[in-house]
């Protein structure tokens, strides 16, 4: 199992402190928050991308995905959502991350959500598969459900066009993990965890504390998959600091890791 951590648990953290937290907790990689108030985020120049690129080198450290918030299934024209889709992909292509995040955030019918997002998506693949960088439709609001994101995936059948399962959100769509990972595994890229206390407290907490079915999920997933810990620090300012927690949080994922070997 290779581990990442998002920065979305240090929000505004600069680069170098990342990759330090990373190297010395021991994650092989980071999931990149791609925003505006953060470091990296598609407004860099060639030159900034290209130093990020260096640094994380230097780190020995991978950035598994820029996590973006395109949101795919939204209404509205296509064309402003395929320009910043495009920006996204360019730039993981430039900063040598295998994948993109994006959401689905539809607030139609769910029939035409799920056509709206297939369209998006698949008229952004080429463009994508040219610069080897594969995009990720999260289980996120308006497609919680494994069922749901691999619904719209499995429509587009496209290879560089694949699904993050973000753990949270198909747990609080009432679907077992076996049967989240059945519908979503042609299609996985990696799976988030995070722990919460209740449906009703997501306040991020540490690895193990919560409610959320880690073990079950970790068990349905190859040996050499990526999982990466998304801690919501950044709308739960008060949850405690995460780089206290991320070694305690990899022995965890490792103990549950190993029970199914």
């Amino acid at each position: 199992m290779k581990l990442a951590f998002s920065t979305l648990g240090v929000p505004g953290m600069p680069m170098a402190d990342v990759i330090r937290l990373a190297a010395e907790h021991g994650y092989q990689g980071v999931e990149l928050r791609a925003h505006p108030e953060e470091p990296v985020h598609p407004g860099l120049s060639s030159a900034e991308r290209a130093e990020v690129v260096e640094e994380f080198k230097r780190g020995g450290v991978e950035i598994l995905t820029v996590a973006g918030y395109v949101r795919v299934a939204a209404e509205g024209d296509d064309q402003p959502v395929l320009d910043e889709l495009a920006g996204l992909v360019e730039l993981a292509h430039d900063l040598s991350a295998k994948n993109v995040r994006v959401f689905p955030g539809g607030g139609q019918d769910p029939a035409v959500a799920d056509a709206t997002a297939a369209r998006r998506l698949a008229a952004a693949a080429p463009h994508a598969a040219n610069l080897g960088v594969r995009i990720l439709l999260e289980t996120h609001d308006s497609h919680r459900a494994g069922a749901a994101v691999a619904r719209v995936v499995g429509t587009v059948g496209h290879r560089q066009v694949g699904a993050l399962w973000d753990i949270m959100h198909t747990w609080l769509a009432g679907e077992e993990p076996a049967a989240s990972h059945a519908v979503l595994a042609p299609h996985l890229g990696y799976v988030q965890v995070k722990d919460i206390a209740s449906a009703d407290d997501v306040t991020p907490l540490r690895l193990g504390a919560g409610v959320l079915p880690l073990g079950a999920c970790l068990d349905t997933l190859d040996t050499d998959s990526w999982v990466c810990w998304e801690y919501e620090k950044r709308w739960h300012p008060d949850a405690a600091e995460l780089p206290g927690l991320l070694s305690a949080g990899r022995e965890h994922l490792l103990r549950l890791g190993a029970t199914k070997e």
